[in-house]
Order: structure tokens, then C-alpha cells, then sequence
């Protein structure tokens, strides 16, 4: 045992009883000192300019809020730039994914990825709708880069290998060492804790105010003392002591820590104390250099959970970091709230010596070299070294090492692919149970859908504030400046009761895609009736039921308006009832205008019965199709299952055959597992990376967040384009999903619905 984790041990057989509290503000600021008059004349009352265009760059936020019951919590909200809808100087409003109902006073501080300083901004709650939440602001100021200095918080992230145990030597107890079975027992928080050098701390003062701050450190900035202890150093800073004087008239407190290059993040909520127990402090120290005062947290819960803000927001991904000159430099913008609350005050400093003092050219320049000594210094007194603390304005020189460059997908700089906007031009009912979106692009310039007909876009929306996927065929022809995807309702289904409910013409979502082998090739009038133009073929025989119609419907129109074709298709197509047949005019229609072309059989399930193998075999015989005819199914299982059997049968080749098999892989939760797990990359057999899954978290989006090269496309288990070899561990992933049983029987895994029981190893090479 070294002699800081001696003396950490030995303090800890006294807790928490025989340690000094400070119960008073004189107590308090006799150690920490009163703030200089300039420090509480930067507050504004309203959001500036300066402060809407942070807002608007900004991808993610601490927030801290209280429960309806006086629960407190602490989360990161946001995942892209301006997540924040700026209604006016003093509202603002943001979705809260969360279950939480947050009431009174919040307070939040906003991050700059690459950027020291940090924007606070404190209010109340006005409204609340869903998962959209209203607040009105009562201040906002800037704060000092110290915490994330300390921190080196976008510094790149260390090996992942590193991040799981528990830092050697370090001056705490690790699990294994609790002599108790507290909240910090719980799985992964330990070695979360032992990896985390930043948090955002929030408390609740007497008078109806909130307060969340950011900490720092080099090493862990929570360390634990037993299993339900946790001792936070209280470095200076710039004296306002808000966390300690609010802790004075209310012990309540929460934090959310984060670790670098990971996407989980641990919430943790208890009572906090103050102390300055010198033995304590001590084991703290930093080149013989303890902190003042340090918190005391009697924690009451403790769990790491994966978050959607913190991997969408890619804070430590290439190219992550925010650009010179988009922001403008937080400490200039200091110095004009400094400005405009000396307007506003008596006795500060003249507010036309400060405004003038900052219109001098190159003055911002200056402040920030200012800055930059002040930081350097004062961070080195407190035992800290190599401290660089930079320009502070983005990706420039200084306390940022530039990570690396993207390497186009090849390595460790691959980024997942860029959605498409697209907003909803109309939605046209289609059935009682059905409507068609029609999308198109959400910009000024109209670019067209290029696609296979056949295949399926992924379209993501924000639902109650976390993003939520699901893969629909095209039922438009391909080429057109609109995309159309028709819409089944599902009884219990997220996303189609929302497309059902709630979205209207005008409404924004994303799409990617599209994805899918699913499709026929393009019409070539005069390709030959013969299996080497099998992209092609001059007759198409299509099953269908239900909504499986969607893609049949794309194939359709799209050889249809090839006026000179001279292919044949036949469509059968089982429905519950006529008014539930999905396109029903639309079908009448083509097949009267096109009788040589195009024939169209129904079968209602109401009046005829379930339709079965030997219906689908009267038909397909009654055809009489040409010999390389291709057939496309879609539907239920057991009417795919069916016709296969029935083309199988009449000696149909397997290659003529194709089917779609619609999963709703993402309405039906994995169980996932409840501690973070290590994930390693191979490609043929060569390490490419390691990373953390957060418990809820998928095999891809962990991938993805960490930069990794993974293999992709739908994203919701239906395309295939995410499946690697599973070489060690154990997994569970959302059923049902496109693996064949043989695929499932070789060892193979969709990573995009798939979740992690142990340690695993996956080869993205191995498809």
C-alpha cells in the first residue's frame, strides 16, 4: 500500500463522524476568501448575442434540476449544435429524455468541445410538454476554464484498455475494499469513478436559486471512502463558492461524472458536507500541495447509464472540436457582461473604460494571453503540471492537442455517415391504418432519391427528446425529388403511433438509406428473356400482404413508367378487409391502363380465409410465368415460409426468388446488460480497437462513437449491413432481425441491435 492510500485507508476508518464540517459562511470564507467585485459584475440578466451564437454552436449541456418530490438530479442534455431553441433574451427550451419532471429553479453550463471556458445560465421552469421543457433564465455569466483544465477533458482520451480498472495507486478504495454494501457497489461505478476526471456538479441554495458547476481534476475528481462516501477536492477558484454556500443552507446535491472517450455517464445524488480535515486533505495533494476544502457526498444512489447526448455530441471524435472564429472568445465575451453589469452597478468600474478598453484592436488578443499566464500560474501553485491552457477559442494552438485526421473510414477516424434532412411535404391517408409521408429535401435545393426499387430508407425521429429509428420501404419510384414511405399503424408501436398522431405537413425528420438487397434492377426494354440479365427480368411475380405492399408498390410504378416495356408482372395481395388494402385505387387503376402489363389478384382474409400454400400455388401455376421470371414476397412469415415452399416445389431456382422479411428488431428491447463492457475490434484478425459499451448501448453505436470502422447502413437490424463474426464474449440482440438461422448457427451478430452480456471480441472483416 503506498503512503496515500495508507492514509486515505486510515481516515476512512473514522468516517464519516470524525471529520470537521464547516457549518458556516464565516467559516467558509475564511478559507476560500470573498470574490473579487469584477467576478459577480459579469452576471447578465438576459442571453446577448454573444451568448444566443455559444448557444447555437453548442451540442451539449450539464443540467441539474429537481423532481416534483425534491428528487435532484444531474444529466447531459443535447447531442447537436444548437439543441436549444432561443425563444427570446430570457426563454429558453430543450427536450429532457428523461422521465423526470423537472419544477422550480435549474441551472445548466454549457460545453464548447475544444474550449476552456464554459457558459452558465441559471433560471426556472415555465413549462413543461412532453419531453420538451421551458425555462426562464435569471442570469447567465461565463466560467473560468479551470475545471476543464484541470481535467484536460479534450485532451484525446487514453486507450481505451486503460479506462475500465481502477487507477494503480491512486488514493481510493476500490470495490473490492468496501467493507460495506452501499450504492457505490453497483455495477461499473467503481471503475467508472476510478477513470473520471470531470463532472458537473449541481446544489440548490434557501432562496429559490440552482447552481450547477463543473469539476476538475487530474486523476479521479470523486474518490471513494467506503461504499456509500465520496470526498470531491475543492481547488480554488474564483471564490464566488456557490456549490459551498448553497450546500450550507441545503446538504441535497447531484453530479454527473464523465470519462474521456467514453459515452456513458455515471449519475450519482446523496447529501454533501464541507470539511477541511488536514488528514484528508492531504491525501489529496498534488505536489505536497492539498486542496482548501474538500466535499464530503453521502451517496444515496450510483449508476452508469449510456447516453444519448454524449454519443450523439461525438465530444471526442475527429474533428469534434469547435472552429475558430464560429464562437467568439468566452473571456472577451466576459469582458462585455463585466461591461454591461458595471453599467449597471455602483461602485464597480466605469463601464465606457471597459467598453472602450475592449474596442481596442487586438484587446481580445491580449485578455486571452492575460488569461492564459493567470491560468498557467495559478494551476502550477496548485501542484499541477504541463499545464498548456491555449487560446480557449477552439481548434487552435494550446492546451488542445489536434486529434487525427479522419482517415475516410479506414481506421480509427471513421464517423458515422451524415443523415439527411428532410421535411414532411404531406401525409396522405392511405387506409384507416395507413398513411404516406411524402419527403423532400429540407433545404432550398431539392436533390432526388436515388434508389433500387424495392429498397428501404431509415428514418429518424426525435420522440419525447431521444432520437428513434425505423426502416420503411419506398413505396415512390426512384429518381423523383420527393420520397414517399407508407406508414402501417402498430398497435404498441413508438414510432408509428407517432407518425399516426403527432406529425403533420411541414415537420422535419432525417432519413438514411437506402439500405436493402431487396430490389429490382433498372428496366431494360430490350434485355433478353434469360438468366444473365437477372437485374433485369421481363417478368416480375409479386406476393404480397398487408404492408409488405409498400415495396411491390416501387417496383410497380417505377417499370411501369417505362412507356415502351414489354415486361409482364403479376401482384397477389392479402388483405384484412377492402378498406384496408393499402394503394387500392392506385392498383385498379394501373392494371385497367396497363392490362397486357400489369394484373392485380386480391385476396381478403375477412371473406376468404387466411391465405395459404395452396392458394399461392393455383396462382403462381395459373400464371403460368415465363421460366426465368424472378418472384419477390413480402409479408408475414408463414406466407413467405409458404411461398417458398410452393416455388420449391415447382422447381423454382432459389436465385430467382427474393424476399423481405419486415422486423420491428427496434420496438422490442434487448436485454441488455447492466454494467459496462469492453468491446474489441478485429479485422481479419488484427486489433483495430477497444471500447466501452455503456449498459443500453449497442455494439455500433459504441463503434461509432469511439471513431471505430464499423459496418453499417439501416441501423435498426433489417439490412444485414452491420453483421460481423462474433469471436468471443456474449451477446443479446433485439428479435426479430434479418440473420438467417444459418448465419446465427456460423457465429454471426448484427452489431446495430446487439448488446453485450461479457467482454467481447468482434471481427468486422469476417462478413
Amino acid at each position: 500500500m503506498t503512503c496515500e492510500n495508507k492514509a486515505t485507508s486510515d481516515v476512512r476508518e473514522n468516517l464519516p463522524s470524525a471529520l470537521r464540517r464547516l457549518t458556516t459562511a464565516d467559516e467558509v470564507e475564511s478559507t476560500v476568501g470573498l470574490p473579487a467585485s469584477a467576478v459577480m459584475l459579469k452576471q447578465i440578466s438576459a442571453l446577448d448575442e454573444g451568448c444566443r451564437t455559444v448557444l447555437a454552436r453548442c451540442p451539449i449541456a450539464a443540467f441539474g434540476y429537481r423532481d416534483a418530490d425534491g428528487t435532484s438530479r444531474t444529466t447531459f442534455i443535447g447531442g447537436t449544435p444548437g439543441f436549444v431553441r432561443v425563444h427570446s433574451p430570457t426563454r429558453i427550451s430543450f427536450s429532457l429524455p428523461e422521465p423526470g419532471d423537472p419544477h422550480g429553479p435549474v441551472s445548466f453550463f454549457f460545453l464548447l468541445p475544444g474550449v476552456g471556458e464554459i457558459l452558465r445560465v441559471n433560471g426556472s421552469v415555465a413549462a413543461r410538454k412532453g419531453a420538451e421543457t421551458t425555462v426562464d433564465i435569471a442570469e447567465a455569466y461565463v466560467h473560468c476554464a479551470q475545471a476543464v483544465l484541470r481535467s484536460r477533458l479534450w485532451q484525446p482520451p487514453a486507450p481505451a484498455e486503460s479506462v475500465a480498472p481502477a487507477t494503480p495507486g491512486a488514493p481510493a478504495a476500490s470495490a473490492a475494499e468496501f467493507a460495506d454494501d452501499g450504492p457505490l457497489r453497483r455495477p461499473g461505478v467503481a471503475e467508472f469513478l476510478a477513470a473520471a476526471p470531470f463532472l458537473a456538479l449541481s446544489t440548490w441554495d434557501g432562496s429559490g436559486g440552482s447552481d450547477t458547476s463543473p469539476r476538475g481534476d487530474r486523476q479521479e475528481v470523486a474518490r471513494i471512502l467506503d461504499g456509500r462516501t465520496l470526498v470531491v477536492p475543492d481547488r480554488k477558484g474564483n471564490k464566488r463558492a456557490d456549490t459551498l454556500h448553497n450546500l450550507l443552507a441545503d446538504d441535497r446535491l447531484s453530479f454527473a461524472a464523465l470519462v474521456p472517450g467514453r459515452t456513458g455517464v455515471l449519475h450519482v445524488r446523496g447529501r454533501g458536507a464541507i470539511t477541511d480535515d488536514p488528514a484528508l486533505l492531504e491525501t489529496m495533494a498534488l505536489r505536497g500541495m492539498p486542496p482548501h476544502l474538500a466535499l464530503l457526498i453521502d451517496v444515496e444512489h450510483a449508476e452508469v447509464t449510456g447516453s444519448d447526448a454524449v454519443a450523439r455530441s461525438r465530444l471526442w471524435t475527429p474533428g469534434a472540436h469547435v472552429d475558430r472564429g464560429t464562437v467568439p472568445d468566452l473571456m472577451a465575451l466576459a469582458g462585455e457582461h463585466l461591461a454591461a453589469g458595471s453599467a449597471a452597478a455602483e461602485g464597480g468600474p466605469p463601464a465606457f473604460l471597459l467598453k472602450a478598453v475592449g474596442a481596442i484592436p487586438g484587446m481580445a488578443r491580449l485578455l486571452r494571453l492575460v488569461m492564459n499566464r493567470a491560468y498557467r500560474s495559478g494551476l502550477r501553485k496548485e501542484g499541477y503540471e504541463d499545464v498548456e491552457p491555449g487560446a480557449g477559442g477552439g481548434r487552435r494552438r494550446g492546451f488542445l492537442r489536434r486529434l487525427p485526421a479522419d482517415d475516410g473510414g479506414t481506421g480509427a477516424g471513421a464517423t458515422e455517415r451524415p443523415l439527411r434532412e428532410v421535411r414532411i411535404a404531406e401525409v396522405r391517408r392511405e387506409t384507416p391504418s395507413a398513411v404516406t409521408l411524402v419527403l423532400e429535401d429540407a433545404g432550398k435545393d431539392l436533390e432526388p432519391f436515388d434508389f433500387r426499387p424495392g429498397q428501404f430508407f431509415t428514418l429518424v425521429a426525435d420522440i419525447d427528446g431521444r432520437p428513434v429509428r425505423r426502416a420503411y420501404s419506398a413505396s415512390s419510384a426512384p429518381g423523383s425529388a420527393r420520397l414517399e414511405v407508407t406508414v402501417k399503424h402498430v398497435e404498441g408501436g413508438r414510432f408509428s403511433t407517432h407518425v399516426h398522431r403527432s406529425l403533420r405537413a411541414g415537420d422535419r425528420l432525417a432519413v438514411r438509406g437506402p439500405s436493402g438487397s431487396f430490389h429490382t434492377g433498372p428496366q431494360l426494354p430490350d434485355a433478353p428473356d434469360a438468366p444473365d440479365a437477372p437485374d433485369a427480368p421481363d417478368e416480375i411475380v409479386l406476393v404480397a400482404a398487408g404492408s409488405g405492399v409498400t415495396p411491390m408498390m416501387s417496383m410497380i410504378r417505377s417499370r411501369l413508367a417505362v412507356r415502351q416495356g414489354r415486361d409482364r408482372i403479376a401482384l397477389l395481395y392479402s388483405s384484412r378487409s377492402a378498406d384496408e388494402i393499402i394503394f387500392a385505387d392506385e392498383l385498379t387503376r394501373l392494371a385497367k391502363d396497363n392490362p397486357d402489363r400489369l394484373t392485380v389478384t386480391h385476396v381478403l382474409t375477412s371473406l376468404d380465409g387466411r391465405l395459404d400454400a395452396d392458394g399461392v400455388r393455383r396462382w403462381v401455376t395459373g400464371l403460368s410465368p415465363a421460366r426465368y421470371a424472378h418472384y419477390y414476397t413480402c409479408g408475414p412469415g408463414p406466407l413467405m415460409d409458404a411461398v417458398q415452399g410452393v416455388l420449391t416445389g415447382l422447381g423454382v431456382p432459389d436465385e430467382l426468388v427474393h424476399q423481405e422479411r419486415y422486423t420491428s428488431g427496434a420496438d422490442t428491447q434487448a436485454v441488455a446488460a447492466t454494467a459496462p463492457q469492453e468491446m474489441t475490434v478485429e479485422e481479419d484478425g488484427r486489433p483495430v480497437g477497444t471500447v466501452v459499451v455503456e449498459p443500453g448501448q449497442t455494439l455500433l453505436d459504441a463503434g461509432l462513437a469511439a471513431g471505430l470502422p464499423m459496418p453499417y447502413s439501416c441501423t435498426v437490424g433489417n439490412c444485414g449491413d452491420c453483421m460481423v463474426r462474433l469471436r468471443a464474449g456474449e451477446i443479446t440482440q433485439n428479435e426479430p432481425n434479418c440473420l438467417t438461422p444459418q448465419q446465427r448457427a456460423d457465429g454471426y451478430v448484427l452489431t446495430c441491435v446487439g448488446c453485450p452480456l461479457s467482454k467481447v471480441t468482434l471481427d468486422i472483416a469476417d462478413q
